[in-house]
């Protein structure tokens, strides 16, 4: 099992920036990749980024790439998201996601680990 607990949630201003961490403990070792997800009020939960503990490439979702930076550190079993440009668009519980999976994807269902969530809002 694998726990995950995420931080740096805020309330900010548009055009700020902000950055989330997620610690994963439990049994990380068995952890392929690490994922941010989001859900805004009366949306479904979308993918925003997802990285390999390897360290290969990252993944984003279109809109959020250039805007936004996922890495991890495996040595302390975390991954961060840096967001940069904040509007009220991206007002959100921000999900951190885990899987011993060999692929690292934009799909909910092939995650097998969550955290709570951290709210993130942007005031205009």
């Amino acid at each position: 099992q694998v726990h995950l607990i995420e931080s740096g949630g805020r309330r900010v201003q548009s055009g700020d920036s902000l950055t989330l961490s997620c610690e994963a403990s439990g049994r990380t070792a068995t952890l392929y990749a690490m994922a941010w997800f989001r859900q805004a009020p009366s949306k479904e939960r979308e993918f925003v980024a997802a990285i390999t503990m390897r360290g290969g490439a990252p993944y984003y979702a279109r809109s959020m790439k250039g805007r936004f930076t996922i890495s991890r550190d495996k040595a302390k079993n975390t991954a961060s998201l840096e967001m940069g440009s904040l509007e009220p668009e991206d007002t959100a519980v921000y999900y951190c996601a885990a899987t011993p999976g060999s692929v690292a994807t934009m799909t909910i269902s092939d995650y097998d680990y969550w955290g709570r969530g951290t709210q993130v809002t942007v005031s205009s």
